[in-house]
């Protein structure tokens, strides 16, 4: 095992500086820089002059080739520094990334729960009822969950809940009144502000899942040994539960390091369409404001969590099932 993850770890590592390079490549070659990416929308008598453009693009590094300059962010890197966000005051990026990880990951890890909460049982009795009308016609609805993307649920959600009925507040984390709410008052306020965004990051992972598990249930109720308990008398809720679930557990349990880097990333497009305060909006914006040292640093963690979900997966897979080894 020790090994392995040392060969895993050294390709992770030049797989990780691969992406960093290409990604920072692409950043850079993208018209035009922090200092002008807003002159467009500015009053002319207060843009900046071209030397003042050159003499900070001088101040940043930002003069010299792209590829020079990736290796002189990327030694920074290795020191702990990830530079300042030219667009936040020179705030740092680390300390930025931090503020918005909270947003996320309350986002996040609810839809995360809640998908692995009902796809379980979904999954299961859909299994147990398996070619029945209502089997079928629950398998159809979560087809249509999985194929409708979530950006169009969120819009006619927001039509829905906001426009025509007013129960939901159309974007943002909290109210404007939320300093001044009682404790009871901001969880609600929070809950109903996060209320269709959960439903937005959860319906497509619970279809996805529920589908995985019958799938792999019905393949493992296939098995010789499930037609032998079945020989034998054993109750069919044993042999879902005891028999064929366990099994089942296998392959799903390794979605739960597959899933890591989902949880801190959350969606780019869905937190900007409901104006979510997290690093998936922070990412977006940083794009369009040419912010290349918030962009590679949240580049590098997504790609450092991608790498170590797979890894993670990996390793659960062995712990799960003895029958896997990596000696």
């Amino acid at each position: 095992m020790t090994s392995y993850l040392i060969r895993r770890l050294g390709i992770g590592v030049i797989t990780l500086l691969l992406i960093t390079f290409l990604v920072y490549g692409l950043v850079r070659n993208i018209p035009g820089t922090p200092f002008t990416s807003d002159m467009a929308q500015m009053n002319p008598s207060k843009m900046m002059s071209p030397e003042a453009v050159e003499k900070l693009n001088r101040l940043y590094g930002l003069d010299k080739p792209w590829y020079q300059a990736y290796f002189y962010w990327m030694s920074n890197v290795v020191r702990g520094d990830f530079g300042v966000s030219y667009s936040r005051n020179n705030k740092p990026v680390g300390t930025l990334i931090l503020e918005r990880m909270p947003a996320t990951l309350l986002l996040s890890s609810t839809s995360l729960v809640l998908a692995y909460l009902l796809s379980v049982p979904i999954g299961l009795w859909s299994s147990a009822r398996a070619d029945s009308v209502s089997e079928r016609s629950v398998s159809t609805l979560l087809y249509m969950l999985y194929s409708l993307p979530a950006f169009v649920a969120a819009l006619y959600l927001q039509l829905l809940f906001y426009v025509k009925l007013d129960w939901l507040p159309l974007y943002g984390m909290t109210s404007d009144d939320y300093a001044t709410l009682s404790t009871s008052g901001k969880a609600w306020d929070l809950l109903k502000h996060a209320t269709l965004p959960v439903i937005c990051f959860t319906y497509g992972s619970l279809a996805f899942y529920s589908r995985f598990i019958r799938a792999n249930m019905q393949e493992v109720l296939r098995q010789d040994y499930i037609r032998t308990a079945r020989a034998k008398g054993v109750a069919p809720r044993t042999i879902i539960w005891k028999h064929a679930f366990r099994n089942t557990l296998i392959p799903f349990v390794t979605l739960v390091g597959l899933s890591l880097p989902g949880l801190f990333s959350g969606a780019v497009i869905l937190e900007q369409i409901f104006s979510w305060p997290g690093m998936g909006r922070l990412y977006f914006e940083s794009i369009g404001q040419r912010d290349y040292n918030v962009i590679m640093g949240l580049t590098l963690m997504f790609s450092m969590l991608t790498l170590a979900g797979q890894l993670l997966a990996d390793i659960l897979y062995a712990v799960v099932d003895p029958r896997v080894t990596y000696n």
